[in-house]
């Protein structure tokens, strides 16, 4: 840990000032009102269901969990079609014979499709799998929304068309808040 928590108050007090200070950009870095991305990012993933496409969500590690989880809520509770990447035979797959930074980039290349919503998520934006996942995304004319933390300059917060960038160095923390982010637009 790159602090010293002394207890549950501090730690949601820190986790409530880093989704309160998250940093929102467009596709040219000009800066969005955090409130107007999330109405923004909600138009844009209602929009797929009138236009029949689909919301396709990439993530590694925690950040999986969160994108299975965002997953779940936009089918059970938004009734929105939308899929990940995260079976484990796939996965295995792709990464033994062509390498994990392909894990994500080669079923997006199969289902992808242009209007689809791409959402990113990644700590540190540095993930190759996923910027090359964005790359596809980018090609195939589909929107791109991203979820990002640690460093300012990570290369993922400039790749979407809005970028959510929580800053902090800690995973527990940017996974909390990108958890609190995604929950917020479902719930909305």
């Amino acid at each position: 840990m790159t602090e010293t928590i002394k207890n549950i108050f501090q730690y949601s007090e820190i986790i409530s000032n880093v989704v309160k200070g998250t940093v929102v950009t467009d596709k040219d870095n000009n800066i969005i009102n955090l409130d107007d991305a999330i109405r923004l990012s909600i138009d844009l993933l209602i929009k797929t269901d009138t236009s029949d496409n689909n919301i396709i969500i990439s993530a590694n590690g925690g950040s999986a969990a969160i994108a299975s989880h965002l997953q779940n809520d936009l089918v059970k509770a938004c009734k929105l079609r939308s899929m990940v990447f995260t079976e484990q035979p796939l996965l295995t797959a792709i990464s033994n014979d062509l390498g994990y930074e392909h894990a994500y980039e080669i079923p997006l290349s199969v289902w992808g499709k242009r209007g689809d919503v791409f959402i990113a998520i990644s700590s540190s934006g540095e993930s190759k799998n996923i910027i090359n996942a964005v790359q596809v995304a980018k090609k195939k004319l589909m929107t791109i929304i991203t979820y990002s933390g640690f460093n300012e300059d990570n290369p993922l917060r400039r790749l979407g068309d809005v970028n959510f960038y929580s800053k902090f160095s800690e995973y527990g923390i940017i996974e909390n808040s990108h958890s609190i982010l995604t929950h917020y637009i479902t719930d909305e």
